[in-house]
């Protein structure tokens, strides 16, 4: 997971400072010039990451996530897992630092082209 987050990221980051990926340890890390927006328009879902965002990742899970949050009504929540329970499902499942989770389609997050 962590591999395929940062050859994604790379294809799409304009203001990418530095991006890396230490697979002994897990940890995924980016650093950018300025925080960035992004509408997920099949959701209607729109996240901000902030300059440094950084996650510990595993087979199929990113955890202790920061720098990420999502916009639910009025608010800003921080996103501090992404995980995929049963990939023949073809949902991801999103948790917030309040203890809330969302699932949406895998597609959803899927590069354009």
């Amino acid at each position: 997971m962590g591999s395929l987050a940062v050859d994604s990221y790379r294809e799409n980051a304009e203001d990418l400072e530095e991006l890396g990926y230490n697979e002994k340890a897990g940890f995924l890390w980016l650093v950018q010039k300025k925080k960035r927006e992004h509408n997920f328009k099949t959701i209607k879902q729109l996240v901000s990451y902030a300059t440094e965002v950084t996650a510990l990742v595993e087979p199929r899970k990113m955890k202790k996530i920061t720098g990420v949050k999502t916009r639910e009504m009025l608010l800003w929540l921080s996103v501090v897992e992404v995980y995929i329970d049963d990939p023949s499902s073809g949902k991801i499942t999103f948790k917030t630092g309040t203890g809330l989770a969302d699932s949406f389609p895998v597609s959803a997050f899927e590069l354009e082209a």
